[in-house]
């Protein structure tokens, strides 16, 4: 095959948007337009990608640095010609060029390489058919049924206007023959700009074949306009996904209410209920159960576990059978073990939860070692914040943590020790022991009036 340049055209402003964000970084999937261009032309493996930018052009290219792009500024918007112009001194003289367009995110692979199979020596235009066509360039064909012009809406004739097959912006062709048309371009139509279509009857004219290869797939070619664009587009992204997921055997309660921004793996026997929302890079393993309402990002949940509703996960590695939630809070640098139990209203933050733990009820747990078999009664904090640094709590194995106490790190509860409930501990706590921290008498005061309300 030949070598394979790629340019994305993505200097638009994108004014409808209303918006100070350039149009190619809003996000589809959780993944920016732009992105998803992208990771479409990595899977051609081109030789270079090229990517013609302008309005916000600084903070595109930052946000791909880590991108093996060439970036290609276009300071005046003067047409989808002028972009490719400005990409000619980066193309390879003995390659074909695949022209992109950098707000069109659903863009499918398997049509991208169609139009390289037929490029060899010809331009090879995507198209397909829109019931209302209004906007779009025409494909006009001669006599013969072959391609002999592209005309744009507002130079169309009525004749022309009628055709309903229409340019999708998306071509392929030699760069021998696309660096001479470049050249050829004049902006002498309606809009005063240099339009690439015009190639099409550059290529008429001097005897190179055109061939349209259509598809059905028109979601695939949409562009990106304005916020009612991304709001469809985005719920065909999620559709899809979602046909995906139980094409592969996850059953989705409601498969209208899911959203998944960022990917998503399933073992087999996944269910997962409505509302929720995936985020990053989240694993389910064998038998998973996620609950309604669930947000979970970064997340490594292996086989049997079972989340229930209104639980968040962030960044956070969770074992085999483990039971998390109702209203658990899971924060970054969080493991759990196997057979662990986090229940309503817990949260934790960069702990570390050994095997059969259970921390069931109201308790916030931070900074945090924790060890096999231990109970966390209701209501206990970890203290791991002195106001200017943090300190970190270590509950070693069998270790009982009576209702409503307070670790205050750094301490250390010893292997079999017992917190009486409602202690403040601040010293480490004895091994197999019981360790508690209480006033030495109850008070009642009878002339005590509880406060009433000011007027004011």
């Amino acid at each position: 095959m030949s070598k394979l340049n790629i340019v994305i055209l993505a200097a638009g402003k994108g004014t409808r948007m209303h918006s100070d964000t350039p149009k190619v970084l809003h996000e589809i999937g959780g993944m920016s337009i732009l992105g998803h261009v992208i990771a479409c032309a990595k899977t051609l493996k081109p030789n270079k990608i090229i990517v013609v930018y302008g309005f916000g052009g600084e903070t595109v290219k930052q946000t791909f640095s880590a991108e093996n792009i060439i970036w290609v500024k276009q300071a005046n918007q003067l047409g989808t010609g002028h972009a490719v112009q400005q990409a000619v001194a980066h193309l390879d003289d003995d390659a074909n060029t695949l022209i992109l367009l950098g707000d069109v995110p659903l863009v499918d692979a398997s049509d991208c390489q169609k139009l390289l199979t037929l490029a060899n020596a010809k331009l090879a235009i995507l198209s397909f058919n829109k019931a209302d066509p209004t906007g779009y360039g025409r494909m006009v064909r001669d006599a013969q049924g072959q391609v002999s012009a592209i005309v744009e809406h507002k130079d169309a004739t009525e004749q022309q206007r009628e055709i309903t097959e229409v340019n999708t912006g998306i071509m392929a062709m030699p760069n021998k023959h696309l660096v001479k048309w470049l050249a050829q371009l004049t902006n002498d139509n309606a809009q005063g700009e240099y339009y690439l279509t015009d190639i099409v009857a550059f290529a008429v004219q001097q005897s190179v074949s055109v061939v349209a290869e259509l598809t059905d797939d028109e979601w695939s070619v949409t562009g990106i306009n304005a916020k009612t664009d991304l709001a469809s587009i985005e719920r065909v992204y999620q559709t899809r996904y979602a046909q995906q997921l139980l094409l592969q055997g996850v059953t989705l309660k409601d498969p209208a209410r899911l959203d998944i921004r960022g990917t998503l793996s399933c073992g087999r026997d996944v269910e997962i209920d409505v509302n929720c929302l995936f985020e990053g890079h989240v694993s389910l393993g064998d038998g998973v159960k996620v609950a309604a309402n669930c947000v979970i990002k970064n997340a490594a949940i292996e086989a049997g576990t079972h989340i229930a509703p209104f639980t968040h996960i962030d960044d956070t590695q969770i074992g085999e059978n483990a039971r998390i939630g109702p209203f658990a809070r899971l924060r970054p640098g969080t493991t759990l073990a196997a057979n662990t139990h986090v229940g309503n209203f817990v949260e934790l933050k960069n702990s570390q939860v050994d095997v059969g733990s259970k921390i069931n009820h109201l308790s916030y747990v931070g900074d945090a070692t924790v060890g096999k078999n231990v109970n966390i009664g209701a209501g206990t904090i970890t203290c791991n914040y002195d106001g200017a640094n943090k300190f970190r709590t270590v509950i070693e194995d069998d270790v009982f943590i009576g209702s409503d106490s307070q670790l205050v790190a750094p301490v250390t509860i010893a292997k079999g020790a017992t917190i009486g409930a409602g202690s403040t501990i601040t010293k480490d706590a004895p091994a197999g022991q019981l360790t508690f921290c209480r006033a030495k008498e109850q008070k009642s005061i009878a002339s005590w009036k509880r406060p009433v309300k000011i007027k004011k």
